[in-house]
């Protein structure tokens, strides 16, 4: 007999928060529903992907992990899916979304939302200085003495940047900053697509107490956009340092992380906290990825500080953790530490760390657990002969990669199928006698083998996934050829791409300019502004 499902309500939650108590409030429903709609301090982890993340997103197996959805019946199996992965701790949010509401509870949209309401409370309590779209404009084709630095991701500002911008992401930006505008008079303009990242990326450098005058570009991108402004496409400028302005830096970083609170650790304090099994720890690594392959912390994984300071949902869903930040200068970890410190996390930067130490290379692997039950795989030449052989709807191919991955290129003929669609996708595609699922490394495709205790048909694993289709020289199909889920695993940003209608583009504005008001309502933040 199955045991029934421990239920909390939005008062226990709320009560959990406000103590600073662990906990991790989770939305599993995809991406596009989440953002619609969801608490605070609620992360979001696709039912669909819970196999692949939760371990390592939410280390400790009993934290106390609370589950919503919308009433789409997802939180439910996936409670199940985190006991059958050794969670001791799982509950239902009492009510769902719905009861959250109908409690009093304060609903935010879009993703990243922590972040970005700390963004605002920033600046309206700090004033951080910003320039209009016109005026940095103004001052560019004046050749005025000004530098312009991206605070996105490299993969972002190539998309699409400010004319002569240069791309220093967030938490090398006290790093680098000085060593772009050596000269003190030299204006600096920090920028990113809306608002959030160039709020934090210039205030870090007023905090750092750089010489220079800096201000944010208002509304980033976005506000470059809707002043009728025209952006670069494919720019490649990166920032450098220089060893002098890396030992300024590291100072006048250490400066800002002991203000803010930030403790500091030892390998003894390493040790101190893997016996501590009462607290979830992250050990995350602010270096670029570039770097952490070359050589890291054994036991640390990659967060890049500046998203790491946008995106504490993602890399950290247990609100109250403890957080131990690395890096091999003393200026980004400190600078991320600073902020994470006032957004209320328990942050500490390890010191004393020898060359030696950093002996670990290559990407952090994922821990994951095991596919239950025994997997039959096929290769990329026995699927090709499948689907040429035989009389249609012998073999079909259901694709659980993403549905941005599907639509840029699939194996011809392929369905796209969110995994916690499955059961409902099936109504949508002819039956076969034979299924062979894929994904982009067949990563995901393992946890779905079950597939055949639905159909009754054979049910095999394309090996190395689409990647080894690919590899092998086979034909690709583009576009939403043959799509059995809809695309809701991937919420469209109104500051992405190029073709972002002016309408949207003003709604985000508007909805960030509000955020600050909704932290007051909803009150569980603990922000502190320095």
């Amino acid at each position: 007999m199955t045991t029934p499902l421990l239920t909390k309500t939005y008062l226990d939650v709320r009560q959990a928060l406000l103590a600073k108590a662990e906990i991790a409030l989770i939305d599993v429903r995809e991406e596009d529903p989440f953002a619609q709609a969801h608490p605070l301090f609620a992360s979001n982890m696709a039912a669909g992907r819970i196999e692949l993340e939760a371990w390592s997103r939410i280390p400790r197996r009993d934290t106390a992990i609370v589950l919503l959805d919308n009433g789409e019946g997802l939180a439910a199996p996936a409670a199940r899916t985190l006991q059958a992965l050794g969670y001791t701790d799982v509950a239902l949010l009492e009510g769902g979304l719905q009861g959250w509401i109908d409690a009093g509870g304060e609903i935010f949209k879009d993703v990243n939302v922590p972040s970005k309401a700390f963004g605002e409370l920033v600046e309206a309590q700090r004033h951080t200085p910003s320039l209009s779209a016109e005026e940095v404009k103004a001052l560019i084709d004046q050749q005025a003495d000004v530098v312009v630095l991206d605070a996105r991701r490299f993969d972002e500002y190539q998309t699409m940047s400010i004319p002569s911008g240069i791309s220093v992401p967030g938490a090398e930006l006290v790093l680098r900053a000085q060593a772009l505008a050596p000269n003190p008079s030299t204006r600096i303009i920090v920028n990113c697509a809306g608002r959030t990242r160039s709020i934090i990326g210039t205030q870090s450098l007023v905090n750092a107490g750089i010489p220079n005058p800096v201000s944010a570009l208002r509304n980033g991108t976005i506000g470059w956009k809707l002043a009728g402004q025209t952006l670069d496409h494919g720019a490649a400028r990166q920032g450098r340092t220089t060893e002098k302005t890396s030992t300024d830096a590291a100072r006048q970083a250490r400066a800002v992380a002991d203000r803010a609170g930030v403790q500091r650790a030892r390998a003894s304090d390493l040790a101190r906290f893997d016996a501590d099994t009462a607290r979830t720890t992250y050990r995350l690594d602010v270096r670029t990825a570039e770097e952490f392959a070359t050589g890291h912390l054994p036991g640390f994984r990659n967060a890049p500080g500046g998203q790491l300071v946008q995106e504490t949902d993602v890399t950290a869903p247990v609100r109250g953790a403890r957080i131990v930040l690395a890096d091999t200068d003393g200026v980004r970890a400190n600078m991320t530490a600073s902020w994470l410190a006032q957004m209320a996390w328990d942050v500490w930067v390890l010191d004393g760390t020898q060359h030696a130490d950093w002996s670990a290379t290559g990407p952090a692997a994922d821990p994951l657990p095991a596919p239950q039950g025994p997997i039959a795989h096929t290769d990329p030449a026995q699927l090709s002969a499948w689907l040429q052989a035989g009389p249609d709807g012998t073999t079909a191919v259901l694709d659980l990669t993403t549905s941005v991955n599907y639509v840029k290129r699939h194996i011809p003929g392929a369905w796209y199928v969110s995994r916690a669609g499955l059961v409902s996708a099936l109504a949508n595609i002819p039956a076969a006698h034979r299924y062979v699922l894929t994904c982009g490394s067949s990563l995901l495709a393992r946890y779905a083998a079950d597939l055949a205790r639905l159909t009754g048909a054979e049910v095999w694993v394309l090996q190395g996934g689409t990647a080894a289709w690919i590899a092998a020289g086979l034909p690709l199909e583009e576009g939403e050829t043959r799509l059995a889920s809809p695309r809701t695993d991937r919420y469209r940003r109104p500051y992405e791409g190029t073709d972002s209608p002016r309408e949207a583009m003003q709604g985000y504005l508007d909805w960030e300019f509000g955020l600050v008001e909704q932290l007051g309502r909803d009150g569980t933040h603990g922000f502190r502004v320095i």
